[in-house]
């Protein structure tokens, strides 16, 4: 770079972006990189404290931030991600459509142990939804050798963040409860899991309800494996209570159980298990009443294809615990964040 007194630059050409700052109102280029300097620039550039101005002369072996921030881009984004154009040497990440966002840390890590690398993202295994930012990227000087970006490139053999679409679940739904069964009170449980199944691209393929009946429940959950269902989920019942079946239900239908009981509060009584390969599920009735719950931080992930581990479970409790405050912004909160 190549410094030059504002008031003699007119006629050359910005080497970097010059950024105005209007606190609370404004923060951006005023000039862009290239950018031709005349005579009518000169008193703007004087008002944000440019008296002087840095021409580019670029020397072989080294990149500017606005390539630079580029390459590392596509580098690290996986797929269904797009990125934004360079502002002031920096490219963001932007979801391209709605899925479980995925982020490897271990390689996140590793390359901003670069030099004079950096890439930020937000937390993983969290549904996002099209056109949401998710990161960006950037290098801290205005240059940088090639070598650290070539050694980037060549260390990212698979992407930093990604998104995973969710797969098409055909869902059958068990409602719980003889008070439900009998008509004695409206099923409140049903509509909430309904609008959260299309929201992840689910199907209920079948919805029946059942009273406190371990024999009954088991039957059901066969009959809905035979109808065709790839996901199964029964509400309520969970507790310790005598009259609380479910879990009891799950196992006499066959279902091997991953878990039940995990330190996520609220959803401490959630239930995970196998019928062959379909995820059987028993869910609490917190998930009714709190917007963020176990729900949210587990069945977006199995409905995105993965095949959880008790550990992932044990690993949900740093960070799991719903602050349950008036207004909710799940999932832009601390809430399933570790």
């Amino acid at each position: 770079m190549e410094i030059v007194t504002t008031k003699n630059a007119v006629g050359m050409a910005l080497g970097h972006d010059i950024t105005r700052i209007v606190p609370g109102e404004f923060k951006g280029p005023l000039f862009k990189k290239g950018h031709i300097i005349t005579e009518e620039d000169v008193p703007k550039l004087l008002d944000v404290g440019k008296e002087h101005i840095y021409v580019w002369n670029l020397k072989d072996g080294f990149v500017h931030e606005d390539e630079a921030a580029k390459r590392i881009a596509h580098a690290v984004v996986g797929s269904n991600i797009e990125l934004t154009d360079v502002v002031e040497g920096k490219v963001e990440f932007v979801a391209a459509c709605d899925g479980l966002l995925k982020i490897n840390r271990e390689l996140l890590s590793t390359v901003n142990n670069m030099q004079d690398i950096a890439v930020a993202t937000l937390h993983g295994n969290h549904t996002v939804t099209k056109g949401k930012k998710l990161g960006g990227t950037r290098i801290i000087p205005l240059v940088i050798r090639e070598e650290p970006l070539a050694n980037l490139e060549a260390v990212c053999s698979q992407p930093i963040i990604e998104i995973i679409p969710f797969k098409k679940w055909k869902v059958g739904l068990i409602v719980t409860g003889s008070e439900v069964y009998a008509g004695r009170i409206e099923d409140g449980f049903g509509p909430v899991i309904e609008k959260k199944m299309a929201a992840l691209n689910g199907t209920i393929i079948a919805k029946t309800f059942v009273p406190d009946s371990i024999d009954v429940t088991a039957e059901k959950i066969l009959e809905m494996k035979a109808a065709g269902a790839e996901m199964i989920i029964l509400t309520g019942g969970m507790s310790v209570d005598p009259d609380d079946l479910t879990p009891a239900s799950i196992r006499k239908s066959g279902a091997e159980t991953l878990v039940y009981g995990v330190p996520v509060l609220p959803g401490a009584m959630f239930m995970l298990a196998y019928l062959g390969d379909i995820p059987v599920m028993g869910l609490p009735g917190c998930v009714m009443y709190h917007r963020a719950s176990i729900f949210d931080l587990v069945v977006p992930r199995i409905m995105a294809g993965e095949k959880l581990e008790k550990k992932d479970f044990f690993e949900l409790a740093y960070g799991g615990f719903c602050l349950r405050c008036p207004e909710c912004t799940y999932p832009d909160c601390s809430f399933g964040k570790r």
